[in-house]
């Protein structure tokens, strides 16, 4: 275990599984203390104990980060309640993690306003009300914002216009946020995930095999060749990206958006599958 965020406190949106949970793990094992929150009770506290278990405080606020609509992003919205619980348990923030939100691929013409609405109203807009929220304590502890976005925009596909449209948006927020956080010495970047394995991409390998009739490591190795990538990430690849940036060895790095994707963007062949 290393201590370089010894001290540190970290907020991981939607850190119940997957990539949030990498993160908060190995932020946990970096010495930080954390606040977990996502929509699964019972999977946060599950993490929480594993946190707990490398000797570093763990708080759970599990919360719909999109239940309200108000447009006001200072209202008493659950961003501001999940504000007000960070506030109570540990007093102070140094690193937050914006990772909370998947949008669903579909398609464009039988995709609804509604859905548009969502996508936006978790990864995108649930993450600037966070951002304005908890600027003061970030500021205060000369902290670090990171937005897990992915590929998205820089690879758009039909069908998944929301997802490209919602990272777009993304992305152009934090480099815009990047220039508030130089004055004010708050670190800001993005981490672009390409194709992870999670609960998501083994739902996908098994649409992939169903096509194509083949083995589970047959089938990741076509679906792999599709996209010209060295290899799947894990999330340990992404986390420990993570960890890096937000240590001091990374602090130099801002306004960055950073792909990490194996390859993945570029001559991009997608699948049919996807």
């Amino acid at each position: 275990m290393n201590d370089e965020l010894s001290g540190k406190v970290a907020l991981v949106t939607g850190s119940s599984r997957g990539i949030g949970r990498g993160i908060a793990l190995e932020l946990a094992a970096a010495g930080c203390d954390l606040m977990l929150t996502g929509r699964d009770t019972a999977a946060l506290e599950a993490v929480a104990a594993e946190i707990r278990s490398l000797g570093r405080r763990a708080s759970v606020h599990a919360a719909d980060l999109t239940a309200s609509t108000d447009a006001d992003l200072t209202a008493s919205t659950e961003p501001a309640v999940l504000a007000a619980a960070l506030d109570k348990a540990f007093g102070r923030l140094d690193i937050l993690i914006n990772n909370a939100g998947a949008v669903r691929r579909s398609n464009f013409f039988e995709t609804s306003d509604a859905e548009w609405q969502d996508g936006f109203a978790l990864k995108f807009f649930a993450h600037v009300k966070l951002a304005r929220l908890l600027w003061p304590k970030l500021k205060a502890s000369g902290g670090s914002v990171i937005a897990i976005s992915g590929i998205g925009a820089r690879a758009p596909v039909p069908d998944y216009m929301i997802g490209a449209s919602v990272i777009g948006a993304s992305l152009a927020f934090m480099k815009a946020l990047a220039q508030i956080g130089k004055r004010d010495g708050v670190q800001v970047n993005t981490v672009n995930p390409g194709s992870v394995d999670t609960d998501r991409f083994r739902h996908r390998l098994t649409r992939i095999m169903a096509k194509t009739g083949l083995e589970q490591e047959a089938a990741i190795e076509h679906h792999r060749r599709e996209l010209d990538i060295t290899r799947f990430g894990t999330v340990e690849d992404v986390a420990g990206l993570v960890r890096f940036v937000v240590s001091p060895r990374g602090r130099w790095i801002h306004g960055s958006a950073l792909d990490i994707d194996g390859g993945q963007v570029g001559p991009l062949r997608m699948s049919v599958y996807d």
